[in-house]
């Protein structure tokens, strides 16, 4: 058994503009990092693209067509002040879904323990209605709601570690049981969503934390909230927005962790994936804008992913 690495050439060619902070340099520093000989191990996959059958399983039909049919032959197009298209965003955005769907089909059968996905642009803004910060579809939700829907999942969970709060996921969760959302953020920040009292039914657990917290702050919201919760509700797949903008390094927040705090969650989430899944995980890369930090953390959190 081993990880599988998803990733696709695709995913370098979205182009956000010149001075964007989420831009194909971030990627680049991730594939170069897991380059390293210590990685050598992990199998390559190239990342399909995603069935727009898997995709609306989150979002409407309205809004895949939308940013799909959005997208410029030239020069770039703004959905927003943040997020902006480039002539090969649509093939990027199908593609990170479909590493994640890949990844989860690879994983539920048993060709690997876990599996990360190096891609861009990141998912877990994107809500079923709307694309928003930096991200078109929502990579996450839509692997998992292709694990409950295809592999017959019946409890699926999605950990988020971002320095921002994952809107677009918590909004296609919260009304359903059967899934389940956490998230540690920094809050204030965008998108100003993420407050304790956003429970959902029950299944949507957020410990913001403040400017300026570090790692004890965020090592007891995952030990004494989130773990918890995650562990009672018995996932039979984890899924983990991995982003690593909370490292003390990134430009656009004021958390203070280090590459020592991802291994030490990405331990912790294992042991519960052991527990209650089989071990089935899959990780896919979210935000994170220095690219030192991006490369170190990211190298942390598969370096986890390799031991077991």
């Amino acid at each position: 058994m081993t990880t599988l690495l998803y990733t696709h050439p695709a995913c370098l060619d979205h182009d956000p503009g010149r001075h964007h902070p989420e831009s194909p340099a971030r990627l680049r520093a991730v594939l170069a990092a897991l380059d390293d000989p210590e990685f050598a191990r992990a199998e390559r996959r190239e990342a399909p693209q995603a069935a727009l059958d898997d995709v609306m399983r989150v979002h409407s039909r309205r809004h895949v067509e939308g940013v799909l049919g959005a997208i410029p032959k030239t020069g770039h197009v703004g959905i927003d002040a943040d997020t902006v298209l480039s002539p090969a965003s649509g093939e990027a955005a199908l593609r990170a879904a479909g590493a994640v769907v890949a990844a989860v089909d690879a994983v539920v059968a048993r060709e690997a323990d876990n599996a990360f996905c190096a891609v861009r642009p990141p998912g877990h803004h994107a809500e079923p209605q709307r694309a928003m910060g930096f991200c078109l579809f929502n990579n996450a939700a839509i692997g998992a709601l292709r694990a409950r829907e295809v592999h017959s999942l019946t409890r699926v969970a999605v950990i988020d570690f971002d320095v921002h709060h994952g809107n677009g996921t918590q909004a296609a969760f919260e009304a359903d049981g059967s899934l389940f959302y956490a998230s540690t953020h920094q809050y204030p920040l965008y998108p100003g969503t993420g407050a304790v009292s956003e429970t959902g039914v029950g299944n949507v657990v957020n410990v913001p934390l403040r400017p300026m917290s570090g790692s004890s702050q965020f090592r007891s919201a995952m030990t004494q909230r989130i773990l918890p919760a995650l562990d009672a509700f018995r996932p039979e797949l984890i899924v983990v927005s991995a982003g690593s903008g909370a490292h003390k390094s990134d430009p656009l927040a004021q958390l203070m962790l280090d590459e020592a705090d991802y291994t030490w969650v990405t331990e912790r989430l294992l042991e519960i994936a052991y527990r209650h899944a089989e071990g089935r995980l899959v990780s896919t890369l979210e935000g994170g804008y220095d690219l030192a930090a991006l490369a170190g953390s990211t190298a942390a959190h598969v370096r986890v992913l390799m031991s077991v």
